[in-house]
């Protein structure tokens, strides 16, 4: 996975558990102490969460940060 494919994933992955969750992105934002922009600039792709907010991401969502930026672990891919 380059880090093209890691963005988009991120990206896709923070709007897909947001609204699996049926939050609105101004409801994400305020769990995040952040403005509703900074989710929209998320998840449409023109910046990427720092690892911090990614790892409060991922709590937020119950998720693990592989999961959260579409990375399968060595394990799971090995029994495919």
């Amino acid at each position: 996975m380059n880090n093209i494919d890691t963005k988009n994933a991120i990206s896709a992955n923070i709007k897909f558990f947001r609204q699996t969750m049926g939050l609105t992105q101004g409801a994400l934002a305020e769990k995040l102490c952040g403005k509703k922009s900074l989710v929209s600039n998320y998840e449409n792709g023109y910046s990427v969460p720092d690892i911090f907010t990614l790892i409060e991401l991922a709590n937020i969502f119950d998720v693990t940060l592989d999961e959260l930026v579409g990375r399968e672990s060595e394990n799971a891919a090995s029994h495919k």
